[in-house]
């Protein structure tokens, strides 16, 4: 279990706590306790988890340290850290759930074809390049809705930033899935 593993296990262990603020405790319930600024924390945690998704990458190509566990649970990581909070934004009426159903069922594509690929031949697939970048805007979408409300704001609040990025992260999101696909193709043939 080397650092960068360990930091993407933290960035799991932060999503609860995310929940906690932008749902309230417990989830769903008192979320008046934190109001607005609840969302505030939240967006810093989740802040905090986006940036230790560049962290522990960094590190683990840096020291030679890539593992098929690391290979394996950053995606995964990122995709529960990233839904959670699409799923709270579409609860709040922030996010279209269709958008939502999008990228849902683009990361299920994406992991049946991760798993018939180290069930064919034990290879484990990391994220490529496209995959990456959507990740990016759908973080950024986020964290630029967790702060629409944010006082004295003009970048969050301005042409519904989180609403573009949103849209763009969706559009990524499709292409990137279906350039997976393709990629790997072999292993859908069975």
């Amino acid at each position: 279990m080397n650092l960068p593993n360990k930091i993407t296990l933290f960035r799991i262990c932060l999503i609860p706590v995310f929940l906690v603020f932008a749902l309230g405790l417990p989830f769903g319930v008192g979320q008046e306790f934190f109001g607005k600024f609840g969302s505030y924390i939240a967006a810093a945690i989740f802040i905090v988890a986006a940036i230790s998704d560049a962290v522990d990458g960094h590190l683990a190509r840096k020291h030679n340290q890539i593992t098929n566990f690391g290979k394996f649970m950053d995606p995964i990581a990122d995709k529960i850290l990233v839904l959670s909070a699409m799923l709270v934004l579409v609860g709040q009426g922030v996010f279209s759930v269709v958008g939502v159903i999008i990228i849902i069922a683009r990361e299920f594509v994406v992991s049946a074809v991760r798993m018939m690929a180290v069930s064919s031949d034990g290879k484990v697939i990391g994220a490529g390049m496209s995959g990456k970048v959507k990740t990016v805007f759908q973080m950024l979408a986020v964290i630029f809705a967790l702060l629409r409300d944010f006082p004295f704001s003009f970048v969050f609040k301005s042409f519904h930033m989180y609403d573009i990025l949103f849209w763009l992260s969706v559009i990524l999101t499709i292409y990137s899935g279906l350039e997976y696909v393709v990629r790997n193709v072999k292993y859908l043939r069975g």
